[in-house]
């Protein structure tokens, strides 16, 4: 049953792009993006997750769908309580009498504020008690890092609002670091590239697609093309451009060397004795952005390190988080309750 008595415990990835949930006893159990439909009036809620995804750019004028966070962190508070309000209503059941554990996970840059406003929400929406993680630990414990032994494990978050970056040791994070570049930061470069270079005004969706479909970071053999729809700036009439993945490789270069300038300053600021088991053991690449193509090569390449990408990298987080409520004895010093 666990530390945690007859209720149950949530792992929570509130991302900017995706929330990602760990329930104990099921593992992962919900991956949703962050996105949520609400009345333009009355702000009702009508739908949440894939649902709402998919009404982007297609609402009616009484409907919009809008994402509660921003670089990771709550915009809209009211919306963000509502979305983990239906979270846990659907894992733990509505009018339950019991209330969830729950591990929310925190950006390195977060504020005081910020922070606050995510333990509050998840306090609104129903939670018994928050525990507050930062990232990186959480990433680092579902990566399978041996987080709580005294040599350095080195994690980057790749997210989609933020990158974070931490040196992880005996259970806490030892330095850390973020930089406010992520997939969305990627997604609106390539948008505005189109629209400059090719006079084609695309949408989020489309910009995602282009950058998991023929997106990278390093040189690739083949090189690939697609074609990508969108309309003329000029006619205001639907049209088709062919792209390559050299040229989405350009646009991405500008954020993503701003990731690894981030990573470098977080190994200038780490102890030598963990630097070197650091240059031993590699670093852990994690998050979303680790998904996208040879993104391990050029860390490696730009920082000197080894760096591997996370087996689940997307589910990292979430994972790290729900079994840090796991051990709790173990992991006290890393979570918090409040």
């Amino acid at each position: 049953m666990g530390w945690f008595g007859f209720g149950t415990a949530l792992g929570i990835d509130l991302g900017t792009a995706n929330v990602l949930v760990y329930q104990h006893g099921r593992g992962m159990v919900l991956r949703e993006p962050a996105v949520v439909a609400v009345t333009r009036s009355e702000g009702k809620l009508v739908a949440i997750g894939e649902e709402a995804r998919q009404m982007l750019g297609r609402t009616p004028g009484n409907i919009v769908a809008v994402s509660p966070l921003d670089a990771g962190v709550i915009t809209n508070f009211s919306v963000a309580t509502a979305m983990l309000r239906h979270i846990m209503d659907r894992l733990c059941g509505k009018g339950r009498l019991i209330h969830p554990d729950v591990a929310i996970c925190i950006p390195c840059g977060a504020t005081g504020v910020e922070r606050r406003a995510m333990l509050d929400a998840a306090h609104e929406a129903g939670a018994r008690r928050v525990y507050p993680l930062l990232a990186p630990v959480a990433a680092a414990i579902g990566a399978g890092l041996p987080v709580t032994a005294p040599q350095g494990n080195m994690v980057v978050d790749l997210g989609g609002g933020t990158t974070d970056i931490g040196v992880i040791a005996l259970g806490g994070m030892v330095v850390g670091g973020a930089v406010r570049t992520g997939g969305a930061t990627l997604d609106e470069m390539l948008t505005r590239h189109l629209r400059r270079a090719h006079n084609l005004l695309v949408g989020e969706r489309m910009a995602e697609e282009v950058k998991l479909q023929i997106g990278s970071a390093d040189r690739l053999d083949p090189e690939l093309t697609m074609e990508v729809r969108g309309r003329d700036v000029m006619t205001g009439l639907p049209r088709t451009a062919r792209i390559s993945s050299e040229e989405v490789r350009e646009v991405l270069a500008e954020p993503l060397t701003a990731i690894c300038d981030g990573i470098r300053g977080v190994l200038r600021d780490t102890p030598p004795e963990l630097a070197a088991d650091i240059i031993d053991r590699g670093m852990v690449l994690s998050g979303g952005g680790a998904l996208l193509r040879n993104i391990d090569r050029l860390v490696t390449r730009e920082t000197g390190v080894p760096a591997f990408v996370a087996e689940q990298p997307m589910a990292c987080v979430a994972i790290g988080a729900g079994r840090a409520l796991e051990n709790y004895p173990i992991m006290r010093r890393s979570l918090t309750d409040v």
